[in-house]
């Protein structure tokens, strides 16, 4: 195992991570934004430097064979090293120039960040910000990403960041369909939901609503789609207040009030605290959004 270790260097090692955490190379090769042919091909290289196969070809996937399982745990301290490393050197860096990779889920780039992050780039035209928009959370001790944004109930990494603003959600609906609305708690309504189980009507959401006789029927697991569907008058979406409250041709649907919703958390890694362009970066994104509480509260 000594002798096929030293053949390997970090991008084989990176390789095998993906393929062992994905289960297949489709999904290593998203991962690490490779194409599909390329990726086969790395790993039947990086089998011969080894000289055996580290993973049994299934219909469900690839699974470590028990040299692959072996190799596992030396590849996951190398990877941690590096990551240490790296955050060692970067965290040394001073200079308000260079790149931030900032991690955050889709939905927030529909809320007023985007205009922050436009106003941050006139303000520090030496920083290039990398969006890396996903609703998984970013490993940051892994570098994944120098800085997250999460909208969530509570964040349990050890991470340096905090809470900025504990944020409101309502129900939305387009002016014509409001005039549907009536104080029946939505009696002959629809809903647009999640991904809920197909052919359910009722979910826990929808019957704590203020509608909970309006029916699910239309279906979309992104922000994006609900606020099409809804602003083409299909129905009901209940939304964050300071996304929903931007977009055009919405309003909040009648007899309803706002619900207490998640938070937005800032985070970085505690190595990055003195990087110069992160440091910046960090203070610009947190002032700007505390100074629009109001408006993440969905207060109007």
């Amino acid at each position: 195992m000594t002798t096929a270790i030293q053949r390997l260097n970090w991008e084989n090692i990176k390789i095998f991570l993906a393929i062992a955490r994905g289960g297949s190379l489709r999904r290593a090769a998203e991962e690490l934004r490779i194409n599909h042919a390329t990726m086969a091909r790395h790993l039947n290289t990086l089998e011969d430097q080894v000289g055996a196969r580290l993973f049994d070809r299934t219909k469900t996937g690839l699974n470590l064979t028990t040299i692959g399982e072996e190799l596992l745990p030396f590849a996951q301290n190398i990877e941690a090293e590096i990551a240490a490393a790296s955050r060692l050197v970067t965290g040394r860096d001073h200079r308000h120039e260079g790149v931030v990779y900032f991690s955050l889920p889709p939905s927030l780039v529909l809320s007023p960040i985007s205009q922050y992050l436009a106003d941050f780039a006139r303000e520090y035209p030496q920083i290039e910000v990398v969006l890396h928009l996903s609703n998984a959370f970013a490993k940051l001790h892994k570098r994944e990403a120098d800085v997250s944004l999460r909208y969530a109930q509570e964040v349990t990494d050890d991470l340096v960041g905090r809470r900025l603003v504990r944020c409101n959600k309502a129900v939305y609906c387009t002016p014509q369909y409001a005039e549907k609305v009536l104080d029946n708690q939505g009696d002959g309504l629809h809903w647009i939901g999640w991904a809920e189980e197909v052919g359910a009507q009722h979910v826990p959401w929808t019957l704590k609503s203020a509608f909970p006789k309006a029916t699910l029927k239309y279906r979309a697991n992104e922000v994006a789609p609900q606020l099409t569907l809804a602003s083409s008058g299909l129905g009901l979406t209940m939304l964050p207040c300071f996304i929903a409250d931007q977009y055009p041709g919405l309003i909040r649907a009648p007899y309803s009030a706002p619900l207490p919703d998640r938070s937005i958390w800032l985070l970085l890694h505690n190595d990055l605290r003195g990087t110069g362009r992160i440091r910046a970066f960090v203070d610009y994104l947190a002032d700007r959004i505390l100074a629009d509480k109001a408006t993440f509260r969905g207060i109007v």
